[in-house]
């Protein structure tokens, strides 16, 4: 059968603005690190990869100095430690129920599971938090049926394909068996090069960029019996998606040819929090 992939922040759940930056910025209170991220500049930090990268680029040989952080060994233990208490912080914003899922995750989890198809999160986010933001997303019971691959598995993180190929890997599965959703351009990128057709679900962050190579970019997967359909913003293979991007959908794109991955699939590390 074949299998549906979700990124994590932003696809599952508008996490970055309403989970992600607020836990940053609290781990940096409870740190005493004199850094705290508006909304327009953490728009920038989306950019860069891992949450641990965004908290090691904020630290200046000035900044690092001031906390006491004098060789490579106290600012790898000092990074450790923060992304450690921002992780649980974060669960603890899942937990309460601040980031519910996207319109239709549910929907569409709920329509592959009960199809057969093979279901998996791929993200480079801590797995605690994939876990956390998967169980609220689509239920406990559903969440249980998901493979997931995040953490620090793989060497490079996306835009390199490399967490995409170790879930195919693992799962079994050719690049045609499977559809990725994802929300961000360098996610597309890592998908588009380790040759999967990919969705895009664009997120508050991401709506703005450059998509080409996309299968289907919409505002959302729809939810239209709570009044919350889907807008297709691009559609490049002229699929009939009339409110909601449905399983048939999907298939639909499974069977047209894979497009070529861009040229712009650096390996630099890029990706979630």
């Amino acid at each position: 059968m074949p299998a549906l992939i979700f990124d994590c922040d932003g696809v599952l759940a508008d996490t970055e603005q309403h989970g992600h930056l607020p836990a940053f910025n609290q781990t940096f209170t409870d740190f005493n690190v004199p850094v705290q991220w508006t909304s327009e500049e953490y728009a920038q930090k989306v950019k860069i990869g891992g949450g641990k990268e965004r908290m090691r680029s904020i630290l200046t040989e000035e900044l690092a100095a001031s906390l006491g952080l004098t060789n490579d060994a106290a600012v790898d233990q000092a990074i450790r430690d923060w992304h450690k208490r921002k992780t649980d912080i974060y669960k603890g914003l899942v937990e309460s129920g601040a980031m519910p899922g996207r319109p239709g995750i549910g929907r569409i989890v709920a329509e592959a599971h009960d199809a057969g198809w093979t279901l998996a999160v791929a993200s480079t986010s801590a797995e605690p938090a994939v876990r956390a933001v998967l169980g609220h997303a689509v239920g406990p019971e559903l969440a249980a049926h998901f493979s997931v691959f995040a953490g620090d598995i793989v060497p490079h993180k996306k835009p390199a394909p490399d967490i995409y190929l170790v879930a195919l890997g693992d799962l079994g599965l050719q690049p045609d068996d499977a559809v990725v959703i994802e929300d961000s351009r360098n996610g597309m990128l890592a998908a588009l090069a380790a040759g999967l057709r990919t969705v895009v679900t664009v997120s508050g962050y991401t709506k703005e960029e450059d998509f080409s190579g996309a299968s289907l970019v919409v505002s959302s997967l729809g939810d239209p019996d709570n009044g919350e359909p889907t807008a297709v913003l691009q559609n490049p293979l002229g699929l009939d998606v009339p409110d909601a991007v449905s399983l048939a959908v999907l298939q639909d794109i499974l069977d047209r040819p894979a497009p070529s991955a861009p040229s712009t699939t650096a390996s630099t590390p890029t990706e979630k929090s």
